[in-house]
């Protein structure tokens, strides 16, 4: 080849050919550091699904309205959805290590603010203390991973390891906090992150590298501010649609937060270093694929969480019951995702996707037919279809960008992923709420009109026959409102399958 001198093997003392260093390949030091990296993301995706279980103690206990229950548990996720991208820069500036610790620890403090709560108020703002150290533990440990294995294939073995934490603790969270709930109040399925947290404040400063970025992009804390906040009120204009009815109030909000929606998609237009790259959405496979990911996580938590309600308010099972009919569901997921490779090595990546949208209809099919196995066997289909699904997007979202720009398409696919397990929460709870209002007396007790817990709580506390009316009546209006959500996913569903099988066209 021109230009280039080979030499003998062993080599020659006058040999003048350059040697190019291999990537120094990770030791023990590093992959002991790995595990102390796998707790805070196995805890992120047990947080995010753990308090599903203890929405109905809690119910009971705390007695938040209906809007107020679906912003205790969806809170945490739009705060790390807003904050994802902002916060991976700012571990570029202070260190990623140290804003790891600084997160873990905030972490550790909300939990147990969380756990300790004595009011829905008290517990919304632990939520999103929560979500605000959250973002802080999600790009601080894929970024430290990157620096601790440079040879590519311990990177890929790491990584793979770094995102079946995830699933682990997402798929674990039902069980573990079932088991919880059986035994202890509901706030200790808050308190199952202190010991982890405590052992990676020790182990981390021994373990772990610190890195710093000499070219961290610039902060831009107003998009932030207006992203976060076009979310927020559109979602609280919805929840409170669903509670009181349409109203002047509940439009003037939802206008406001199009508003700033309009005004954030503006400015990143104008940005030289925007918060979310608007231009990558003219890629049809980019566009189809992060909503693939994002609206089919919508799916996935909406049913997830429905059918842990309906197993408990519906059904009477109890926490730990409840959990260990969820276990089907995580067996499927995980088929799911370790299928996924199997699967594209025979479908292009948009036949893969719509295939797994296939799949999942006939499992909500089953879930609106409502009842114990239909709906045990219904959610599994589901997870089995989607998680197919989601274990390709990621890859096509980052490899239809630019390469330039495949690490801002990275970050704009862990906060869809966040987005879509929230929206799906708050969507579908809202409706379910509207549903169950609407069928509901105007002279029944508040408690009972506002949510099935509290009709639960009132059938105990004044027990009679109307009081058991009641409570039939508020068990058949959720099961009403949880059909009509599961027909909604059964809709977007199959949008999302047409949507991958014409737009993702990828080799």
């Amino acid at each position: 080849m021109t230009g280039t001198t080979v030499c003998p093997d062993p080599p020659t003392p006058d040999c003048d050919e350059p040697t190019v260093a291999a990537p120094a390949r990770a030791g023990r030091r590093e992959w002991l550091g790995l595990a102390v990296l796998a707790l805070p993301t196995i805890l992120i995706g047990l947080d995010g699904t753990v308090l599903h279980l203890a929405a109905p103690i809690l119910s009971a206990d705390l007695a938040p309205s209906s809007s107020q229950l679906l912003w205790i548990i969806d809170i945490y996720g739009f705060v790390v959805a807003g904050l994802l991208v902002t916060m991976g820069t700012v571990g570029d500036r202070i260190g990623r290590r140290r804003l790891l610790m600084i997160g873990a620890a905030g972490f550790l403090a909300a939990s147990v603010l969380a756990a300790f709560a004595t009011s829905p108020e008290l517990l919304i703002a632990a939520r999103a203390l929560l979500g605000l150290a959250g973002a802080t533990l999600m790009p601080s440990t894929l970024s430290l991973l990157s620096n601790m294995f440079r040879d590519p294939g311990q990177r890929q073995l790491a990584i793979a390891i770094w995102m079946t934490n995830f699933m682990i603790g997402g798929m674990a969270g039902p069980l573990i906090g079932g088991v919880l709930l059986e035994h202890f109040w509901w706030g200790s399925v808050f308190l199952i992150g202190v010991p982890p947290l405590i052992v990676l404040l020790v182990a981390a400063p021994i373990l772990l590298p610190e890195f710093r970025s000499a070219h961290a992009g610039r902060i831009d804390l107003v998009s932030v501010v207006l992203s976060t906040g076009a979310i927020i009120l559109v979602v609280y204009a919805i929840k409170e649609t669903a509670k009181d009815g349409f109203n002047l109030s509940g439009l003037g909000i939802a206008l406001v937060g199009v508003v700033l929606g309009w005004v954030f998609a503006r400015r990143q237009l104008g940005l030289a270093e925007s918060l979310i790259d608007l231009r990558l959405f003219r890629q049809a496979a980019f566009s189809a694929s992060l909503g693939a990911q994002m609206f089919g996580l919508y799916v996935l938590a909406a049913m997830q969480f429905l059918a842990v309600q309906y197993f408990q308010l519906v059904l009477g099972m109890s926490p730990l019951e409840a959990g260990l009919w969820m276990v089907p569901m995580m067996v499927a997921g995980i088929i799911g995702t370790l299928g996924a490779p199997w699967v594209v090595r025979h479908l292009r990546a948009g036949t893969a996707m719509t295939l797994g949208f296939a799949v999942a209809v006939p499992g909500l099919t089953l879930m609106a037919m409502t009842g114990r196995l239909p709906v045990v066997i219904g959610v599994a289909v589901v997870s089995l279809g989607i998680q197919v699904v989601l274990a390709l997007t990621y890859d096509v979202v980052v490899s239809s960008a630019p390469p330039e720009r495949a690490g801002v398409a990275s970050g704009m696919g862990e906060t869809g992923t966040e987005l879509g397990i929230a929206l799906g929460i708050a969507i579908a709870g809202s409706l379910v709420t509207a549903v169950y209002r609407a069928a509901i007396p105007l002279g029944a007790p508040e408690a009972a009109r506002d949510t099935l817990g509290g009709a639960v709580a009132v059938a105990e506390r004044q027990p009679g026959p109307g009081a058991q009316e009641l409570l039939e009546l508020a068990r058949d209006a959720y099961t009403n409102g949880v059909q009509l959500a599961v027909v909604m996913g059964a809709v977007i569903v199959v949008l999302l399958g047409v949507a991958t099988a014409t737009l993702v066209r990828t080799d």
